[in-house]
């Protein structure tokens, strides 16, 4: 029985988890953390007994201590109470790393540090952190399990050959809902137009970053990363159906690619299992038969800008990927207050880009700095476009 700690478990990816250990076992819950979804968090410390619980907020820790007063477990909060939690396991328990946003960095290296296995679906950790995690020591003996369904598929195709033989990553996208749109269309849509995602069902921001392509460019920068490529040669595909998941070409021209339904529950439990791979977690399997064809289409560049000014900030090293990130953080709150328009959100990042000089490999200390120098530019902006 392994230990498994879920950073994130009252969001999708960590219900998900939670779903599939309970259904599937092998592990033991040794800790639990979210930021302040206290209802939920609740729940699952009565269903899975952890050790220790981390609320991020000390308002909903408080809450929490209060609702949990009869369940023996230790509740912590902030920074140190979620890296607290992150190494509680000890070395070679399993660290599922699916908190929103850049607080996710800081347990996750210090979960690296004691010797836990990784299991990533925090983007923020290898877009603004790519440079510490690579060279970790720890990368020694361990490996990162990728959850997103992108990179799960990338993982999957690369064992087909060796990392020499790899010529290109085929990074695949949905295109999002605006896909055929032009440019002009686009200074109309609403955040209810942007919200209608065709294929999956996400959290709103990660929605909208699909609809601008900007999910598309963090996961180029995280490919970069954990797959050790050059940002040229990472090319990105659309595939409006979400069943190529990604691929790989190797340099004999053979192109091996993963697919399976648009479901996070088949890359999740990939992840959690590895090297096993168990029966599929879904109620019915997919059919090539009946699929009867798959659409693959070049992204216009010119369009959903997000994809071009994510892949220059790519090559401009973890310091711009932070000021990217960061912008798109507050142009992305701002569309859906009804602040700024759709356009407005590429608008805002190319500002920060163009305007907040960064370091190719920052300091930790220096990655916050840059996201609140980009934040306090950013909301300025907001005001004036």
């Amino acid at each position: 029985m392994k230990d498994i700690i879920v950073l994130g478990s009252t969001g999708s990816i960590g219900t998900q988890t939670l779903e599939i250990i309970e259904k599937r076992g092998g592990f033991r819950v040794k800790a639990l953390a979210a930021y302040g979804s206290v209802a939920l968090m609740e729940e699952q410390v009565r269903k899975f007994k952890p050790d220790i619980c981390c609320m991020y907020t000390e308002s909903a820790a408080k809450d929490l201590k209060e609702r949990l007063r009869d369940v023996p477990v230790r509740i912590v909060t902030g920074m140190e109470g979620l890296c607290e939690a992150a190494v509680c396991g000890g070395p070679g328990s399993l660290v599922v790393t699916a908190i929103v946003g850049m607080i996710g960095i800081e347990p996750t290296l210090a979960a690296m540090d004691t010797g836990c296995d990784i299991a990533l679906a925090n983007k923020e950790t290898m877009v603004c952190a790519g440079h510490l995690i690579t060279t970790h020591k720890w990368n020694e003996s361990h490996f990162i399990r990728p959850i997103d369904s992108e990179h799960s598929a990338i993982w999957q195709c690369l064992e087909c050959g060796k990392k020499e033989e790899v010529a290109k990553i085929l990074l695949t996208a949905s295109g999002g809902p605006f896909r055929t749109k032009t440019y002009d269309e686009l200074k109309s849509v609403t955040a209810a137009d942007a919200l209608c995602h065709p294929n999956w069902a996400m959290g709103k921001k990660i929605t909208i970053d699909s609809a601008t392509m900007v999910n598309k460019a963090l996961e180029v920068m995280e490919a970069r990363w954990l797959f050790d490529v050059a940002v040229d040669d990472i090319e990105v595909v659309i595939q409006p159906d979400s069943i190529i998941h990604s691929a790989v070409e190797f340099i004999d021209g053979s192109i091996m690619a993963q697919l399976a339904p648009p479901d996070m529950r088949v890359p999740i439990q990939h992840a959690l299992y590895y090297p096993n791979r168990l029966e599929t977690p879904l109620e019915h399997r997919m059919s090539l038969a009946k699929l009867g064809s798959i659409r693959l289409e070049a992204p216009d560049m010119n369009v959903l800008k997000g994809l071009p000014l994510g892949m220059e900030a790519a090559k401009g090293g973890s310091g711009m990927c932070t000021v990217f990130n960061a912008a798109n953080e507050i142009a992305v709150a701002a569309f859906l207050e009804g602040k700024i328009g759709f356009l407005g959100i590429y608008d805002i990042i190319e500002k920060c880009m163009r305007e907040i000089p960064a370091e190719r490999e920052p300091s930790l200390a220096r990655i916050f700095e840059l996201k609140a120098s980009t934040f306090e530019l950013a909301q300025k902006l907001v005001g004036s476009i």
